[in-house]
């Protein structure tokens, strides 16, 4: 099988990988070093490698020459005439200029900070914790400065017990303690040493005009460990003391002084404390992987910020300045994205390169969002129009707006609608394989302090007149929509054959619509799309929010409206029940639908849309369906065979019926299309097209009822099987999407769940789902709330609103008591905030809100219950849980500590608890086309067996994703545990140990350290650590999955049971029973008797027994085993064979100790008795099959 990137390519990269070489690397005054480079390595990517390295670390503004000639940065090594095995190139030191110089200094200043995890934490991102688990702590270390909080030392505890064998009380199963501090563990990396006592912008600072001509670009005061104070001054040459001091402004060089092309060479020049500290510190720096160390593409949130909310020490290089950038041109966003775009796609290196940089781009776009949001938000900027009701602002090149509210689509939640659903229209487009000649603009939204803003890059030749888009639109490049009016024109050609192509990728149907001036426009796209000419040249597609089909189980209004459109013949209403019955009989619709579902009824805003993994979905259960007609026809008619030599009609009438009959849009082949305008509000069709759009409308009802009738009880169904089943808000929302279907169909989840007769068994989705339909409405009423919170009480609201979220009939302080409280602790009143509107809203109310937002929204009327402790009791959610949800889902971000929620007379949660509120942004996600291609290639060759195929395949792909993301991708994690797991089942442990451990770190930076794909992770790495002879590791890593798993969702969920497994396989203590028994007591429950989990845990308990002594409980539990495993695998498969054997050795292990019993005596039991005790080899197997990296086939 060829790899999906391409024969020429797949060898060109194994090439790639083999034309690595060395080459010694001398001058700008490091110790010569030899670096092994690629042939396929620009001289820049050269550089970027040398500057990581130690021996260079933290020069920078480097260039390399051979042979004396200066390289050109762009120039590949392989190019490179002279360069080969062993040549010696020489570091050359460039002048500086003003930006690259304050450059350097960031970098020196990011050394001397020496960041670790509660940086991560601080400034709101994901950290990855696996560092502190696999590096040894002493006691000492891990202690914040030495103060010893009430479980500050939690993690210590943890560390020494359970290499006894003795997990903590809070991680045995049954106990209903979760720890947050025990969650985020103190970094084993020591406390930052003090290299400075100062070092600051001088009080000289800017250069004077004169100075700046002589080529001053800055003055920095240092003031060194030894006490003494110096002025430096920043030039093209590097840096050298100058002569001024507080008083007096002298730039001359100081007498001796050298000038130094590093900042750190200067300092250890004046400072012998410096030089000492600096060279011990990057000595003994930890040797980092690039995926512990590489930003991040996007902002993960971590809702736990540090333990304390002020900095444990000053920040001695703030004041420096280099972290603010210097006010420069804004820059233009979408001439960055476009010009990503036209890149070469001609060969795999200039596709990875366009991937690169489209991915750099949109993460620079993305962070600017949300700096833009924050500075807007916040009210540092002021509007550019006048319309108080959409302000619309111009921020860093960017145009940010929160959209007007129009009734047609449901005020505010129909404006927040379209901005979501303008998002998935720009992905659609942008994810078009091969698509050349159409663009969108970069475009995001983003969430923050409860108000939501759009964020797009400025259309070329569009910036000035945003506003009055429907004026001259010959002017303005219009080509295309309904307001475009007739024209003809090569580019509107070229426009409409470029958009039939993209019609025909997303399915979507050509049709004609009549304008308000009675002019019919044939359209592509949406009703609402317009396509532009812009001034650079390139065709635009915006206003794409409708470019899905309506979803018509949710717009029954629209649907009687478009009936009297297109001429049907339904004018003659008589009563409500005849109109409800002809709704129902309408085609589409499945018999008795309405009774049974309630649908289609209405829904808050009016943008409800199909899903396009709905669409596809859809699309291949009509094809299954046409192949099924034509199938019966050719029987019908003699057979396929027969049909198919006979030169008559019956094979093409066979199609054409088959055709008609399951609505394709042609009549000769198979071809769903889907008509985006139909049900659109005003939207008017030709007569003409009133077949065309009977059938389409038949078809969007079909589409809707095959969420209700087949991907609702499809999910339903997997859950009831998976053990890897939703864990939280975010997997839920995923295992939904993937069906297509909408967050919407919260209620139809818990309605198919409520019949079910497994209902007990998926108690679990039940749980997550209640979970996050209380969320969701929660934060609409959150965004709501906070709109009357002013700036000064933003904490103090935030965590008034969680109190009454999480606290039964939890009521505000009195006014009084708390100004008199405050004025105490802070020697000043509280202000006016105290009489606010947000400071009276109490438990009751907010529970009233959340419900009725519930009600209209998800159609659940009584599944709430009466208040917070109601879903606790009934459904087993947790409190704990709902607040990561809540924080998670708002940007909300609080103090590490324990919080607890029982005690009703005193607030869980205060306003030094709220540490920051981030913004939540929804952004394009870019391709890794060819990355993505060899994984779906390893997946294929997993599902036939070949795992030498899957493996190399694997191996190309997560090289890949290293060249275009660096491995900082979901995707790149999900890679790395597939190639683990085939290089385990390979033989390869020590390779899945090292490609798990990256797995690991990438999902905690990049999904969250408690995602529920990091749970998993953490158990994988602790099968592959345990086959390396790794038990202590092992147990670390199973035993964080656990303390995560409880966190996330608590511990009635299968994964527990795999979790619990696990740990009484490689723990060593007593503990192990009550691990088993709970995994046992968990399987059965959720899986029933007869399911191969239960029956593995029935298996595991008997063999734990044996090692005990306890044979009759053994024999009884390991015949449960053999039932189960006949019952699924019939007598002669290899499980219910080796299951028989070990109940026979039982047995005769049984009668032994029986017999000895009797002829002994109890006393002598012991010398006689002999333990079954597993071998590793055997514990490592079953932990192989618990976590189902291997699974039992059917054979």
């Amino acid at each position: 099988v060829n790899s999906l990137t391409g024969g020429k390519d797949a060898i060109g990269i194994k090439q790639d990988e083999d034309t690595s070489f060395p080459v010694k690397i001398q001058g700008a005054g490091v110790e010569p070093f030899e670096l092994q480079v690629r042939g396929f390595w620009l001289v820049q990517d050269a550089v970027m490698t040398l500057l990581s390295r130690d021996e260079v670390c933290p020069r920078s503004n480097l260039s390399l020459a051979l042979a004396g000639t200066t390289l050109d940065p762009l120039a590949e090594l392989q190019s490179l005439k002279g360069l080969k095995p062993g040549a010696i190139l020489r570091l050359v030191e460039e002048p500086y200029t003003a930006r690259s110089a304050r450059l350097h200094l960031a970098r020196v200043l990011e050394l001397l900070r020496a960041s670790g995890p509660q940086d991560a934490l601080r400034e709101g991102r994901s950290p990855s914790i696996l560092e502190t688990l696999t590096h040894t702590l002493t006691a000492d270390s891990s202690l914040p400065n030495g103060k010893s909080l009430k479980r500050s030392l939690s993690n210590t505890k943890t560390e020494t017990n359970y290499q006894d064998g003795a997990p903590p009380e809070y991680l045995l199963p049954g106990s209903s303690e979760r720890p947050l501090m025990a969650l985020l563990p103190q970094s084993s990396q020591p406390e930052a040493p003090s290299y400075l006592r100062d070092l600051s912008l001088s009080c000289w600072n800017p250069p004077p005009g004169h100075r700046k001509l002589q080529g001053d670009f800055l003055y920095i005061t240092v003031v060194t460990m030894e006490g003494r104070r110096y002025d430096i001054t920043s030039c093209p040459k590097g840096f050298f003391l100058n002569r001024s001091t507080e008083e007096v402004f002298d730039p001359r060089p100081a007498q001796s002084s050298p000038f130094c092309h590093c900042f750190t060479d200067l300092l250890c020049h004046i400072s012998p404390v410096f030089k000492q500290t600096s060279s011990t510190t990057i000595k003994n720096r930890p040797q980092l992987s690039p995926v512990e160390v590489l930003p991040t593409p996007y902002h993960t949130l971590s809702w736990l910020g540090p333990p304390c909310a002020s900095r444990t020490h000053k920040n001695t290089f703030s004041r420096l300045g280099v972290d603010e950038q210097p006010a420069t041109q804004a820059p233009d966003w979408n001439e960055e994205l476009q010009a990503a775009r036209d890149l070469p796609l001609s060969s795999l290196e200039e596709r990875l390169q366009r991937d690169r940089t489209l991915l750099q781009v949109n993460s620079a776009f993305v962070k600017a969002v949300m700096q833009g949001a924050e500075t807007i938000v916040d009210g540092f900027v002021e509007p550019v129009n006048g319309n108080p009701e959409d302000p619309a602002f111009l921020w860093g090149g960017l145009f940010m707006s929160q959209g007007a509210a129009s009734t047609v689509f449901g005020g505010e939640r129909g404006r927040r609608a379209a901005q979501r659903l303008e998002l998935k229209g720009v992905q659609a487009y942008s994810d078009i394989e091969g698509l050349q000649g159409l663009h969108t603009l970069p475009t995001a939204i983003v969430d923050y302090r409860g108000v939501r803003l759009s964020a797009q890059g400025l259309a070329p030749g569009l910036e000035g007149s945003e506003q009055d888009q429907g004026s001259a639109p010959a002017s303005r490049g219009l080509l295309y929509g309904v307001n475009a009016g007739p024209q003809e024109s090569p580019h509107r050609r070229r426009l409409l054959q470029i958009l039939a192509h993209t019609a025909k990728c997303l399915s979507l149907q050509k049709h004609v619509v009549v304008t308000h001036s009675g002019h019919q426009v044939p359209l592509f796209t949406s009703v609402d799309a317009q396509g532009l000419l812009g001034a650079d040249g390139r065709f635009y597609i915006l206003d794409v929010f409708r470019s899905f089909p309506a979803d018509a189980n949710f717009c029954p209004e629209v649907e009687t409206e478009s009936q009297t459109v297109t001429g049907e013949e339904e004018s003659n209403k008589s009563c409500e029940e005849d109109e409800e019955k002809k709704a129902c009989a309408k085609e589409g619709w499945p018999e008795n639908y309405h009774s049974d579902s309630g649908l289609p009824k209405s829904f808050p805003h009016g943008l409800c849309r199909l899903r396009p993994e709905l669409v596809q979905a859809f699309i291949q259960h009509k094809h299954c369906q046409f192949t099924q007609r034509v199938r019966e026809m050719f029987d019908e008619n003699g057979g396929f065979e027969e049909c198919a030599i006979a030169c008559d009609s019956r094979a093409t009438n066979a199609v054409r019926a088959a055709c008609k009959e399951v609505g394709s849009v042609s009549d000769i082949i198979f071809e769903m299309r889907f008509n985006s305008s139909i049900f659109s509000p005003g939207v008017t069709f030709p007569p003409g097209e009133s077949t065309s759009t009977k059938l389409q409308e038949r078809l969007l009802r079909e589409a809707a009822a095959f969420i209700i009738t087949h991907q609702i009880p499809a999910f339903v169904e997997y859950c009831l099987h998976s053990n890897e089943a939703p864990m939280d808000g975010a997997s839920l929302k995923q295992a939904l999407h993937q069906r297509g279907i909408n967050i919407r169909y919260l209620g139809h989840v818990i309605k198919t769940i409520s019949q079910s007769e497994h209902k007990e068994r998926l108690r679990h989705i039940m749980r997550s789902v209640i979970g996050e339909i209380y969320i969701r409405s929660t934060r609409r009423v959150f965004n709501n709330f906070l709109q009357g919170a002013d700036v000064p009480s933003l904490s103090a609201a935030v965590s008034h609103f969680l109190c009454c979220l999480l606290v039964p009939h939890f009521t505000p302080t009195p006014a009084g008591e708390e100004t008199k409280k405050k004025s105490r602790r802070r020697g000043r009143g509280a202000g006016a905030s105290e009489s606010t509107s947000w400071s009276t809203l109490t438990g009751a109310e907010l529970w009233n809100l959340v419900c009725q937002d519930a009600v209209e929204t998800y159609n659940i009327s009584d599944c709430l219950g009466s208040g917070p402790n109601h879903l606790v009791e009934h459904y087993g959610l947790q409190k704990l849980s709902l607040l990561r949800e809540f924080c998670l889902k708002t940007g909300v971000q609080l103090r590490l500590r324990d919080y607890f929620f029982d005690n009703q007379n005193k607030a869980p949660i205060g306003p030094d608890d709220v540490l920051n509120i981030f913004p939540v942004v929804k952004h394009i996600h870019m391709p890794t086309v060819d990355a993505s291609k060899a994984y779906r290639a390893a997946q294929t060759s997993i599902q036939k067996g070949l795992l030498d195929q899957a493996h190399e395949h694997l191996k190309e792909a997560a090289y890949l994703f290293g060249r275009v993301c660096d491995d900082l991708h979901p995707e790149a994690c999900y890679c790395h545990n597939l190639l683990a797991k085939v290089a385990f089942l390979q033989g390869k442990a020590a390779e899945a140990r090292s490609v798990q451990l990256k797995a690991v770190v990438i999902s905690e930076r990049v999904l969250g350290f408690d995602h529920p794909n990091t749970i998993q992770q953490y158990a994988l790495l602790g099968v592959y650590v345990f086959a390396g002879g790794e038990t202590v590791l092992a147990q670390k890593c199973l035993l964080r999955a656990r303390l995560l798993m409880l966190t996330v969702h608590g511990e009635d969920h299968p994964y527990t049971a795999t979790l619990d497994s696990c740990l009484g396989l490689v723990l060593t203590g007593d503990q192990r029973g009550q691990y088993l028994k709970n995994a046992l007591r968990l399987n059965t429950s959720f899986f029933g008797p007869t399911d191969l989990h239960t029956a593995l845990s029935q298996h595991l308990l008997a063999q734990w027994m044996c090692s005990k002594g306890d044979y009759r409980s053994a024999m009884t539990h390991e015949k449960e085993a053999l039932t189960a495993f006949t019952s699924l695998f019939g007598e002669d498969h290899s499980q219910t064979r080796c299951s028989k054997e070990f109940l026979c050795t039982i047995t005769k292990q049984a009668v032994k100790v029986e017999r000895s019993l009797r002829q002994a005596g109890a006393d002598c039991t012991e010398q006689t008795v002999e333990c079954l005790t597993p071998s590793t080899e055997t514990v490592l197997e079953q932990m192989v099959l618990v976590t189902e990296i291997r699974r039992i086939t059917q054979r």
